[in-house]
């Protein structure tokens, strides 16, 4: 299997673009979750993310471990409802997948993914087919998870992005017709069958992002 290698400086880039993306699409992750929900999605994880920009400086991006573990204080601390709690185990459990690493490859990018992905499982106690983030996050995961081990031709980093970008509106768009079974939507019954979740929408909007950036990227 080839993976193409990738940095300490891709992962800070991810992250940074991640926030930028919660900040500026705070409106509409807020009216998307407002369908049914209590429409603070947004909100909430513009806030948290906020803080993580202006405190850029100080999360030391060069080591990626303790890197995600600061950024998962802030959102823990910083976002409200259950997205802090969520998110912050996200970025917890993906700090400990690369423990003591400096250099990272597409497989780490896998393993933080799937770390995440598991966390959030776990501390959500939700699954596919909830109608909650996970159903963007584990389809995207899965489909970088085969690409790479595929590995013909080898893929590049840009190429991951994009397929991961892919996968993620797929996925997103596939949860409008669930019904919600975790979180504050799942209080609304039926009544939140015919819009996508929030939460795998950002995570689509976001990774769209990273895509197209990921070329311009230092």
């Amino acid at each position: 299997m080839t993976t193409p290698s990738t940095s300490a400086g891709d992962l800070a880039f991810v992250v940074r673009t991640i926030a930028r993306t919660a900040v500026d699409h705070e409106q509409d992750f807020g009216d998307l979750d407002a369908v049914a929900g209590d429409g603070d999605f947004g909100f909430s994880l513009a806030r948290g993310f906020e803080i993580v920009l202006a405190d850029w400086d100080t999360l030391d991006a060069d080591t990626p471990p303790e890197f995600l573990k600061r950024v998962a204080v802030v959102i823990s601390k910083r976002v409200g409802g259950t997205s802090g709690p969520l998110w912050g185990t996200a970025f917890l459990r993906a700090a400990g997948v690369v423990t003591d690493r400096s250099e990272l490859d597409a497989s780490d990018a896998v393993a933080m993914l799937r770390a995440a992905a598991e966390g959030i499982k776990a501390r959500g106690r939700s699954d596919l087919g909830d109608k909650t983030l996970l159903d963007a996050l584990i389809p995207m995961t899965d489909a970088l998870e085969r690409r790479l081990a595929d590995g013909e031709p080898p893929a590049s980093a840009a190429e991951l992005a994009a397929l991961a970008a892919a996968t993620a509106r797929t996925a997103a768009d596939a949860t409008t017709p669930m019904q919600a079974r975790r979180g504050r939507q799942s209080y609304t019954g039926e009544r939140s069958i015919g819009s996508p979740d929030p939460g795998a929408v950002a995570v689509a909007v976001m990774a769209e992002r990273v895509a197209a950036e990921w070329e311009g990227h230092d």
